[in-house]
């Protein structure tokens, strides 16, 4: 049935209105990268393309940025355009697909990012939707122009009240959009199907929430999860063991993120980029962006040193050594 609505409503797409096809799968397990800065508070282009290094070797699927926990609203429009460059030519031979975050408070800006992510070789482009205005046809108006800008995959990500008829009425007016990251309502579990079944699984759904419902949302058939980046080689092994048919090994590697993640949670975005410090990837772990979330203090360090080292044999690369216990 959600095949016959959805063939009457989408418009019948030629070559040229699809969006690009891409060298590198669009599923799987797509971290959203920290963004390094120096002491000096100072973005680190050599630490940020050490990062895209790190996932290649850890075997994650993609890398997104800048989102929400890249602290992408504290970024100058040179900062992103120099960390696109920077992360495009790092990322260009290695595994992960390379999605640049697009969204600006004006569209026009939001265009001319997406423009410069299509120059420098992105895979796809990804967008928050802008704080105002915030009615249906003036998100699906911001989508459109986006998405129009450029022949990139897009990806919508949902916040706050942005409703499953509206994704769907997008998927059918925006011929790129083709992805989802959904973080709109709460869980996504209720939605992935909706979702799926409305748009005859056109659309892929991915999720984020730090991956904590991973194995549920496999079982409904995402497409993948854009959690944040510190554990992200966890669950791209947690992904890979369950679609090659290995479920239990899938439950045992995931429990040890599962130690991990309300930490994580506690501490905002300040514990995602210790662990990293902690792992060796990052130099400092510096933040711009006040999250609400409890202060990173020698407390909460020990108590994520003694957890990184407990999960230590689930990193496919980087593990925390044991003398790593000064406070940076």
């Amino acid at each position: 049935m959600a095949a016959s609505v959805l063939d009457a409503a989408l418009p019948s797409l030629t070559r040229s209105q699809s969006p690009q096809a891409t060298a590198k799968p669009l599923r799987g397990i797509f971290a959203i990268a920290q963004t390094p800065f120096t002491n000096s508070n100072q973005l680190d282009l050599n630490v940020l393309a050490r990062e895209v290094e790190f996932y290649d070797r850890g075997g994650v699927h993609g890398f997104v940025w800048p989102q929400m926990a890249s602290e992408y609203s504290t970024l100058s429009k040179s900062e992103r355009l120099a960390g696109a460059e920077a992360i495009a030519a790092t990322g260009k031979h290695l595994r992960p697909a390379i999605v640049i975050g697009v969204q600006a408070p004006e569209v026009r800006t939001a265009v001319e990012y997406a423009r410069h992510a299509e120059k420098l070789g992105a895979d796809a482009i990804i967008s928050l939707p802008p704080a105002q205005p915030a009615n249906d046809d003036a998100l699906l108006a911001y989508y459109k122009e986006v998405g129009g800008a450029t022949g990139l995959p897009l990806v919508a990500q949902t916040t706050g009240n942005m409703s499953v008829a509206l994704i769907v009425r997008m998927v059918k007016e925006i011929p790129t959009l083709r992805y989802v990251k959904d973080e709109a309502g709460g869980s996504p579990l209720g939605r992935i199907g909706q979702l799926r079944e409305q748009t005859a699984d056109i659309l892929k759904v991915f999720t984020g929430n730090h991956s904590r419902t991973l194995i549920d949302e496999m079982q409904r058939g995402s497409s993948g999860s854009m959690p944040a980046a510190s554990l992200a080689d966890i669950y791209a092994g947690v992904w890979d063991l369950w679609q090659s048919g290995r479920q239990h090994q899938a439950l045992d590697l995931f429990q040890k993120a599962t130690l991990l993640i309300p930490e994580m949670e506690a501490y905002g975005i300040a514990a995602s980029k210790y662990l990293l410090y902690l792992r060796g990837v990052f130099t400092d772990y510096a933040v711009r962006v006040k999250d609400g979330a409890a202060p990173l203090d020698d407390s909460a360090k020990k108590t994520l040193r003694d957890l990184a080292r407990f999960a230590n044999p689930c990193f496919k690369c980087c593990p925390v050594a044991a003398e790593r216990n000064e406070d940076g």
